[in-house]
């Protein structure tokens, strides 16, 4: 009975954060359900269900791909965030970025390509709709 309870029993992931300390260099990939700071080196990917920080003594070249993400210290590669990517005055970006949302401190270097998915869909399907709108008016007119 304790055995079966303690099987079933799902511990939060919400709040917990996977840290790469200063000092710290990693050749590799990464994959976590909680949220994973990076305060040294990563030469590699990481794909994250939470957050990702790179902090202001942070690197990162490779690939990130992460529900949110704070950046001030460098990436250099592939990022991919499905919410809200915020730069702060520290961060230098150079790559590809895909966001939902971008915020950028003043300061902040962004020598990225980048395309906000869904903001280009909606103001396409909100164009697309009035188009319509406008051509059935002119047909009831005429």
């Amino acid at each position: 009975m304790f055995a079966e309870s303690k099987k079933n029993r799902i511990e939060p992931i919400a709040g917990q954060t996977n840290r790469i300390v200063e000092n710290t260099k990693i050749k590799g990939d990464l994959t976590s359900e909680a949220d994973i700071r990076i305060d040294g080196e990563l030469d590699g990917s990481i794909t994250a269900k939470g957050k990702v920080v790179i902090g202001k003594e942070g690197k990162v070249n490779g690939k990130i791909q992460c529900m949110n993400a704070d950046v001030e210290g460098k990436f250099d590669g592939e990022l991919k965030v499905e919410n809200i990517l915020s730069l702060k005055g520290s961060a230098v970006i150079e790559g590809d970025v895909i966001v939902g949302k971008l915020a950028v401190e003043p300061g902040a270097t962004f020598n990225a390509s980048c395309s906000m998915k869904g903001a280009s869909i909606k103001s396409l399907k909100g164009e697309h709709d009035q188009k319509e709108k406008e051509q059935k008016t002119n047909e009831k007119s005429a």
